[in-house]
């Protein structure tokens, strides 16, 4: 078969794997560590009992949690390489973006590991994942919406996301700063922790649904998108 005859490849499903294993990897970890007596059952979006991190951390959920977010950062890498090039631009949100994939690989990596260098890790990697990851999502949606690249509907979606996160991120900071229990504020650190990454969730699903109905999609041995 001659390359030019080749079928494109939807490129929808790359941000709809990142959901699904993100979702799978926090949720199922915890189920295993809950399991093996290594922390607490609740409900974490409302009690807060255990960070996604501490989730993680322990026993088989800390070796599936690798596994399935290890390559959830490198369909992250992809999903930011091939929107430099659907948008036909964007350095900016591109290297925002691969920072961001980079930073949750070290943070699976890492975490699990005792010591120093673990809490800096897994403290900064986090940051760095969310902090540099949302940047690079608002210089996405900027660029499609000049362009005209993604459904209004979709669009709105997306930034409705983004505005709740940015109320969480806000959220945070103000609990650091008025909570005096340590405890609480644990508490409410872990509940924000947990939300944002379901929001952040949320939002590769919209953009799958916005890929979805653009028909976005690429030949192998192709150097852009149709």
């Amino acid at each position: 078969m001659h390359r030019q005859d080749r079928a494109p490849i939807p490129l929808w499903p790359l941000p709809l794997s990142i959901a699904l294993l993100f979702l799978a990897a926090a949720h199922v970890a915890y189920a295993l560590s809950v399991h093996g007596g290594h922390v607490p059952a609740c409900v974490p979006y409302w009690e807060g009992c255990v960070s996604i991190s501490r989730a993680a951390r322990h026993g088989l959920g800390n070796h599936l949690f690798r596994l399935l977010v290890i390559p959830c950062a490198v369909l992250h890498a992809l999903v930011w390489w091939l929107s430099a090039k659907w948008l036909r631009g964007g350095v900016a949100m591109l290297v925002l973006g691969i920072l961001s994939a980079l930073a949750l690989a070290v943070y699976a990596t890492f975490l699990g590991t005792q010591g120093e260098v673990y809490q800096f890790l897994r403290r900064y990697g986090v940051v760095v994942y969310f902090g540099f990851g949302y940047i690079a999502q608002l210089a996405l949606m900027r660029r499609a919406h000049r362009a005209q690249a993604l459904p209004a509907p979709t669009l709105a979606v997306m930034s409705s996301l983004c505005l709740v996160m940015l109320a969480l991120g806000i959220g945070n900071v103000l609990a650091g700063a008025v909570v005096d229990d340590p405890d609480a504020k644990d508490r409410w650190e872990n509940i924000l922790e947990w939300w944002l990454g379901l929001l952040m969730v949320g939002w590769h699903v919209a953009l799958a649904w916005g890929w979805r109905r653009q028909s976005l999609a690429v030949r192998l041995f192709d150097t852009g998108t149709q």
